[in-house]
């Protein structure tokens, strides 16, 4: 639920996976004051970590016991490995690191320390080799936070969201997973999210299954089966949403129409999003009870220490969890 009357929030922040670009990222962006005027920052790191991220990113991370707008709070628990972690490659050595302090900033939240949860970039098979049994950090996070209501990753690029009914897995597998209470849930997801963000009246579109919108039945029923009646739910609750159309029309007027635009399947939704625009983009695991942010961009083995990473999607990725956070009824 939004509150109207914002409050300065905490943020779990972890630098990501070790081997890649998440490091020099992170202690850039926790070098510039502004992020720390919008929040309270726990960095989940050894002190060592963050002063040789930032002297090879070439800034200063200032550093005290208690956060503040003045300096962020490295919570050192002396677990770094002693042997060197190997870098730019997926590494069981890369993921335990990861998961160890992910799990910290989780034990924030659940202790109500944090509020929100921002994480730089991870490598999925280096989670897999470091322990993670989950197809992904949405089941993992879920998992954690002992939570099982409907979750959805929601995908933002600057001036549009997403949200999707199915998510990974096989699109076999699709069919049988679409139902009207996930089409809801989806609507539910993204207008709530939004409307946390600061956007009063969110503009929702939704997407049909099948090409052409079904053709009135002859491409599938999907659509006036089990998509509609979702939709129209949720407009008789007072949702500004409209739908279904074409997948392969909708996103083209989506930023002038849209503040969000509910999909069916994962690539039904990326595609089109990493069209419009790859950089700045963020990934929010949906539905938590708590709001967890990453760019949506992955360890980018092949310019780490080049200096060539663009830190656009970690600073969105923090705006949007440090303003849903300020505004989150705890």
């Amino acid at each position: 639920m939004v509150n109207n009357q914002k409050r300065r929030p905490r943020i779990a922040f972890t630098l990501g996976d070790p081997a890649g670009i998440g490091p020099e990222l992170g202690v850039r962006l926790l070098a510039d004051p502004k992020n720390r005027q919008k929040a309270d920052i726990y960095v989940l790191a050894d002190r060592i970590e963050v002063e040789e991220a930032a002297k090879a990113a070439g800034v200063q991370v200032p550093i005290a016991a208690t956060p503040s707008s003045s300096a962020v709070a490295v919570l050192d628990d002396h677990s770094l490995p002693t042997d060197p972690i190997p870098m730019k490659k997926a590494t069981k050595a890369a993921g335990e690191r990861t998961l160890h302090q992910l799990r910290r900033a989780v034990d924030l939240v659940l202790a109500d320390k944090a509020d929100g949860i921002v994480f730089m970039p991870l490598n999925k098979t280096s989670l897999h080799l470091g322990g993670m049994q989950e197809l992904d950090e949405l089941r993992w996070f879920a998992k954690l936070l002992k939570f099982d209501g409907f979750t959805s990753e929601i995908n933002i690029m600057p001036g549009i969201w997403t949200s999707r009914v199915t998510s990974h897995m096989a699109m076999k597998d699709v069919p049988s997973h679409l139902s009207t209470s996930g089409v809801v849930s989806a609507i539910h997801l993204l207008h709530t999210l939004l409307h946390d963000s600061g956007i009063e009246n969110p503009r929702l579109g939704v997407c049909a299954y099948n090409p052409h919108n079904g053709e009135h039945g002859v491409f599938g029923t999907e659509e006036s089966d089990i998509i509609q009646p979702g939709v129209e739910q949720c407009k008789a609750e007072g949702i500004n949403v409209e739908g279904t159309y074409p997948a392969d029309t909708i996103f083209l007027s989506a930023k002038t129409k849209y503040d969000g635009i509910v999909t069916m399947y994962h690539d039904q939704g990326q595609i089109a999003m990493k069209l419009i625009g790859f950089d700045g983009g963020v990934t929010v695991q949906g539905g938590l009870p708590v709001i967890i942010a990453t760019p949506a961009h992955g360890t980018a083995f092949d310019i780490v220490g080049t200096g060539k990473a663009s830190i656009t999607s970690s600073q969105n990725a923090f705006d949007i969890a440090a303003e849903v956070a300020s505004r989150q009824e705890k």
